[in-house]
């Protein structure tokens, strides 16, 4: 297969990059058809879209989606390619590990129509799980967060925006994706009374202080956790990896909206130069993709 994009997930591999994926993990975090091992040198990364160069003749020249790391042209077995929909343009693609995380997310909250949901961290998946949430009928999303610079995109995708000085309150559902201590605590100070909180963020090695000693108990909070390597539970019986990520394709087919989250374009022999850089605090670009000529 010959690469044409592949994602930069800034959480995950901003953390596999400064070394912070804690050796209690090193075997669960492995991405699929990653080369070496933590903490490094590691070949790595799971969002590549490209052609298929050589194989079965249905496959041949077609558009597909694969869980490989950053590379130009590589093998991989027939079974971990997904095609993509026509509809869907290769470099929008390569958010589909992202969209399959906010979709397993929005499951695992619960959330139904006319809630009052908020979404603290508006990076790429915090955009995504708000922009799913948007669509229940009658629900109220806010995407909090505490760079300014994400209001135009959360509101084109249907999420009104907020600063954490702003935040509405009393939320029935919250997800929290910032990553940070701040995020989190903020999410559980969000929540009305017996809501759920949904920790999507990876926070890597290292502590992370929640503040459970004030009003947690008394209002009854659920914490729960959320991560893509399983299907969330109450759809596992009849959802396998390959459903859900051909419905995460299909989402993001039919919206050009998504194109939004993709800030920046890099090309592939840039990245050892750039990315120190995009994994920096404060870097402005949502979603980056690698570019291979």
């Amino acid at each position: 297969m010959r690469a044409s994009f592949s994602g930069v997930s800034r959480g995950t591999e901003r953390l596999v990059f400064q070394g912070r994926v804690p050796e209690s993990e090193w075997e669960r975090m492995r991405a699929p058809r990653q080369e070496g091992g933590f903490p490094g040198p590691v070949k790595y990364g799971y969002c590549a879209v490209g052609a298929v160069l050589e194989g079965p003749s249905d496959l041949i020249g077609r558009a597909v989606f694969c869980l490989n790391p950053h590379e130009s042209l590589f093998l991989a077995p027939v079974g971990m390619l997904t095609p993509l929909p026509a509809a869907l343009p290769p470099k929008r693609a390569t958010l589909a590990a992202n969209m399959e995380t906010a979709l397993n997310a929005l499951w695992d909250s619960g959330a139904g129509p006319c809630d009052r949901i908020v979404v603290v961290g508006a990076g790429v998946v915090g955009l995504l799980v708000a922009a799913l949430a948007a669509r229940l009928p009658g629900a109220e999303v806010t995407a909090v967060d505490v760079d300014p610079r994400r209001r135009p995109v959360a509101e084109a995708l249907g999420a009104r925006f907020a600063t954490p000085n702003d935040a509405p309150g009393e939320a029935d559902v919250v997800l929290h994706a910032s990553a940070t201590a701040a995020g989190l605590n903020l999410a559980l100070s969000l929540a009305g009374d017996e809501a759920t909180v949904v920790e999507m963020s990876w926070h890597g090695a290292g502590e992370t202080p929640v503040a459970l000693g004030g009003a947690f108990h008394v209002r009854r909070l659920k914490l729960v956790s959320s991560q893509v390597g399983q299907v969330s539970p109450g759809r596992r019986p009849r959802w396998s990896h390959a459903r859900r990520l051909a419905a995460a394709l299909e989402l993001l087919a039919h919206d050009e909206r998504f194109d939004l989250l993709i800030g920046r374009e890099i090309a592939f022999e840039d990245a050892p130069r750039l990315l120190p850089d995009i994994f920096a605090p404060g870097a402005d670009a949502l979603g980056v993709a690698l570019a291979y000529a």
